[in-house]
């Protein structure tokens, strides 16, 4: 006889990033209480039902979790899961926890104190205790780039800033885990440079924007490199504080600091190897330049949507119905809700891509939102590329942000090799490689690189369809892509999307099927 099916809710509590998952819906926190990574810190455990999401609530810990789990109004309430012999499944950092943890002890987690001393020496192993499950941090990263990659077999390189346990952790073809928190805490030093040099904690991002502008530099190289031999200790970090930029500057500390990651990955990653592919996840992944350096030494390269923290809640769900249910889950790229809009002038492809091609700055809204932090063709803003001028424009009259942040292009994944120097598709704008071709501008970098997205039609038919009606017109297989939102979480609902457009110089928005204008 089958074994019965254990139905897991997953959660995620994280220091930003809240989202849950019931293997069908993924609910990002941010883009419902519309602060960028949910600041104020908040405990998420919300299901997906659209009334209770458009609230807005944004609560600080204990409150929240009280709200939630002693609620049993919500259709999928924790306790009303674990009566029915499903599953409450969750992950957290450290940071995400920390305010809370005692709250939790006291109530949902009462009786399972010993959660906080699990730690695992393989990826499927877990705690399991009256429906309670629970996993690693770092293993939900694992979890999610690995089973949504399709391999049967592979490498998995798990790097952030902070977990719970760990800040680096690497899983061989056989699930073997070693623990490389103490030789590559590389996200942790991003973390610290990016708020040294102004761009806040959570400004990683916006510091590996510069790392274009700048060369190498000693100086930098040799304090990275004191700083990250062994563990870290406060007396290293002190060091932070005699770091002299005003010399030295910023861009130069943005290339050396990227110089070092690579250096790193190579001493201690690339000696691990046991197969010929790699998934990557956690916050570091989202560095494209470390991404596009694997192709170098590893024959297939993977990296998720959701490769934050804010996939943790999906990759929670995949090792929960994989123990259990011996489920291979494999996550859907556009995974939010969806909703419906009926406008007045139904949208033509040929006019909107014309439009584009004249000049137009499009905001572009179609069927459900994207898991995770980039926008793949359903919540974007998109433009021409062969435009030089199309960079400060976007970043001075849309995205409100500073001038150097790059574009990334989207372009047909039949054509990508004619216009950039990789070997493989991209479609999660997870790899940035060299530009070949001096007519798309617009999307190349001051390093002359661009963060590609490789778009096919069964990956998003309307996505290809618009590209490809651009193409037809100007003979360009691509379109600047980035982001639908202006100094706030990606749009999620069309009130947002119809909000920014009125508060930008967007010309047109297009909402599924319709065509607003101004």
């Amino acid at each position: 006889m089958p074994k019965p099916f254990k139905r897991p809710f997953a959660v995620a509590l994280n220091l930003h990033d809240h989202n849950t998952y019931d293997g069908k819906l993924h609910n990002q926190r941010e883009r419902f209480t519309r602060f960028k990574h949910n600041l104020p810190y908040h405990a998420e455990a919300y299901a997906h039902q659209s009334d209770i999401l458009n609230q807005e609530d944004y609560r600080l810990n204990d409150e929240f979790i009280d709200e939630y789990f002693n609620d049993s109004t919500h259709i999928m309430n924790p306790y009303s899961l674990l009566n029915k012999g499903h599953i409450l499944a969750f992950t957290y950092t450290y940071g995400g926890i920390r305010k809370s943890k005692e709250h939790l002890l006291q109530t949902v987690l009462k009786g399972h104190e010993e959660i906080f001393n699990f730690e695992p020496k393989k990826l499927w192993d877990y705690y399991l205790k009256d429906n309670i499950y629970y996993i690693d941090h770092h293993q939900s990263h694992a979890t999610y780039a690995f089973l949504k990659s399709g391999y049967s077999h592979s490498d998995i390189l798990a790097i952030d800033g902070i977990g719970s346990k760990y800040r680096c952790v690497f899983f061989d073809q056989h699930f073997n885990m070693t623990d490389l928190s103490d030789k590559l805490p590389i996200g942790w030093l991003w973390n610290h440079m990016s708020n040294l040099t102004g761009f806040g904690t959570l400004g990683a991002s916006k510091l590996m924007g510069k790392v274009g502008y700048g060369k190498y530099s000693e100086y930098y190289y040799q304090i990275f490199e004191t700083i990250l031999e062994g563990p870290i200790t406060e007396k290293k970090q002190k060091r932070f504080q005699y770091i002299d930029i005003e010399t030295h500057g910023i861009d130069d500390l943005a290339y050396t600091l990227q110089k070092i990651t690579i250096d790193k990955i190579k001493k201690y990653v690339y000696p691990l190897k046991s197969c010929n592919n790699i998934c990557i996840a956690g916050g570091v992944a989202y560095n494209g330049y470390m991404n596009e350096e694997f192709l170098n030494h590893y024959e297939n390269v993977y990296v998720p949507p959701a490769v934050g923290d804010e996939g943790q809640a999906i990759g929670t769900y995949q090792h929960c119905t994989y123990t259990q249910n011996g489920e291979i889950h494999r996550s859907e790229t556009f995974a939010g809700l969806k909703y419906e809009y009926r406008g007045t002038e139904k949208a033509d492809y040929k006019e909107v891509a014309q439009a584009i091609a004249d000049g137009s700055i499009v905001g572009w809204f179609q069927d459900r939102s994207e898991s995770g932090n980039r926008a793949l063709g359903n919540r974007s803003i998109l433009a021409d590329p062969r435009n030089p001028e199309i960079k400060n424009i976007i970043n001075g009259t849309i995205k409100m942000r500073e001038d150097f942040r790059p574009f990334a292009p989207a372009v047909l994944e039949e054509h990508y090799q004619e216009y950039f120097d990789t070997r493989l598709p991209s479609p999660h704008m997870s790899r940035i490689c060299k530009v070949k071709s001096d007519k798309v501008p617009g999307i190349t970098h001051i390093d002359g690189t661009a963060r590609i997205q490789t778009v096919n039609d069964d990956f998003n038919p309307k996505f290809y369809k618009i590209i490809n009606e651009f193409y037809k017109i100007t003979g360009i297989p691509m379109l600047l892509n980035t982001s639908f939102n202006c100094q706030e979480p990606i749009v999620e609902n069309p009130d947002n999307a119809i909000r920014t457009f009125k508060k930008t110089d967007l010309d047109l928005l297009v909402i599924n099927d319709w065509i607003i204008r101004k």
